[in-house]
């Protein structure tokens, strides 16, 4: 066995692949240290407990499913970066079934704040990140946003689209993007 594993991405990536294969079930620091073929000790070297270890693991994941970057391409449309996030979301729920609704649903405790942070940080990427595709889409109406409905308000409701696909497992971005074309073209 080895007792010095290369590195904490190459923890993470085993803990992804566990979670592939088995759920959040098969994940434990005694199932992850033999996976990795190392002593416990090493994972805790990485991760101070299994709380830390999960919460590194669903931000992680979150980044695969999203593959974060700095968003969309130059002169990407809204409308069009959207669609790639609900189909993001749609291969995230293959990728890692059951990922969307377990998860969320083992970090509402008090006892998981790192958990609830890890998710936080990620919803806070992903809302900058529409924010950013927003801000350089030269298409939009020039009084499509004001006092009333700012861009910042806007991602919030569409983020929260995103959300309520994840929830439902329902992928279809059509409805929400013909709102977005409504509302802003």
């Amino acid at each position: 066995m080895n007792t010095v594993i290369t590195s904490r991405e190459a923890i993470l990536e085993m803990s992804r692949q566990l979670i592939r294969q088995q759920g959040w079930s098969g994940v434990s620091i005694h199932a992850l240290a033999a996976a990795c073929d190392v002593s416990v000790g090493s994972i805790y070297n990485y991760f101070d407990s299994k709380a830390a270890l999960m919460a590194a693991t669903v931000e992680s994941i979150w980044q695969d499913i999203f593959h974060f970057s700095d968003g969309a391409a130059p002169g990407e449309s809204f409308p069009e970066f959207v669609r790639q996030l609900f189909a993001q979301l749609e291969q995230g729920a293959e990728k890692y079934p059951g990922f969307f609704t377990l998860h969320a649903m083992s970090f509402l405790g008090e006892e998981r704040p790192e958990g609830r942070q890890a998710m936080a940080r990620s919803w806070e990427h992903i809302q900058k990140m529409l924010l950013a595709v927003l801000a350089r889409d030269p298409n939009i109406r020039p009084d499509a946003f004001d006092g009333n409905l700012g861009r910042e308000d806007f991602c919030r409701l569409v983020f929260s689209l995103l959300l309520s696909a994840l929830l439902r497992q329902d992928y279809d971005s059509r409805a929400a993007l013909e709102m977005i074309r409504r509302s802003i073209y």
